[in-house]
């Protein structure tokens, strides 16, 4: 790969060129986390801070590195943790922890083919680049001191792409009028867990691939392709062979008592399958489905020809 030049505003201040370079990243996108805090609590502001671990290829700094018992993975994980205490305490110093919504989450599932340095989908089927839940479903953590109930869990449906809605109105902020995937969910986040400002979730992949929709504690799995962890992985950083599998027909998963979704129900719920083929014909109308008249095999079934 080539070099990673770092920037800061219009100055570029280093250069990633070796593996060992990475060790340095976590430290280094804490402390200019907490430089930007302690500069700009005196007003409103944003931090956003995307940890390049725990991603492929691994890297972590020599306070942490053989510290914890779970290998490089571990390491990586306890550094990623000193990072999230260090800026928690850099809004204490500040007096803003309890005027400020910290959020803690990640963008997708683990890329279980490399094995010690993958982490885990806790049960869930699956992982990264997949349309099942362990390539979907993440953890999400918000402290907003005041607002969100302490110590509570919600089960309602929300996506990544809800944050921007909700921060616009937390903030009184004006979104443009283009029209977007998110929704606000705030009140999800004020412990209204009766409320369910998003009630859906399109599974899009690929190109334009509609492998799954969501509505509630129902998701249909439409007929696709998908590269399965279902084999031996790799190990210290070197990638196992993953296997190419098959939806054949449409499934039926109960999310609320099957999240790991390994009984189809079809059979039983053919009023869930109408109600949620209703969201695809719409989603397709609409995005479109390339899913649908793909030859596979023999060439005589076809994917995603569900109507």
């Amino acid at each position: 790969m080539p070099e990673l030049p770092l920037i800061e505003g219009n100055k570029k201040i280093g250069e990633i060129t070796s593996l060992k370079d990475q060790d340095k990243l976590t430290t280094l996108y804490t402390e200019k986390a907490i430089d930007f805090i302690n500069r700009k609590s005196h007003k409103p502001f944003f931090v956003y801070v995307p940890h390049t671990m725990g991603h492929i290829p691994l890297g972590v700094s020599d306070k942490f590195r053989g510290k914890s018992k779970q290998g490089l993975y571990g390491d990586v994980m306890m550094e990623i943790d000193w990072s999230v205490g260090e800026i928690a305490k850099a809004l204490e110093k500040n007096g803003v922890a309890d005027n400020t919504i910290f959020i803690f989450t990640t963008d997708n599932g683990p890329w279980l083919n490399f094995g010690n340095h993958a982490g885990s989908s806790g049960g869930l089927r699956e992982g990264k680049t997949t349309s099942w839940e362990g390539g979907q479903r993440v953890p999400f953590i918000i402290r907003w001191p005041g607002k969100t109930p302490a110590g509570t869990v919600c089960n309602k449906l929300g996506c990544a792409i809800d944050l921007l809605p909700s921060f616009a109105a937390i903030s009184k902020g004006k979104l443009s009028k283009n029209e977007i995937d998110g929704v606000d969910i705030t009140s999800l986040w004020k412990g209204d867990f009766k409320s369910e400002p998003r009630k859906s979730i399109l599974y899009y992949y690929g190109k334009n691939n509609l492998n799954a929709v969501r509505k509630g504690n129902w998701k249909l799995v439409f007929p696709h392709d998908w590269n399965s962890y279902n084999t031996k992985p790799g190990k210290d950083g070197v990638g196992g062979k993953r296997i190419k599998k098959t939806v054949e027909k449409l499934e039926l998963y109960n999310m609320e008592r099957d999240p790991g979704e390994q009984y189809n129900v079809i059979d039983y719920n053919q009023d869930k399958v109408k109600e949620i083929m209703l969201l695809a014909k719409q989603a397709r109308k609409k995005y479109g489905d390339l899913n649908v008249g793909i030859k596979t095999g023999s060439g005589t079934r076809e994917i995603g020809k569900l109507e």
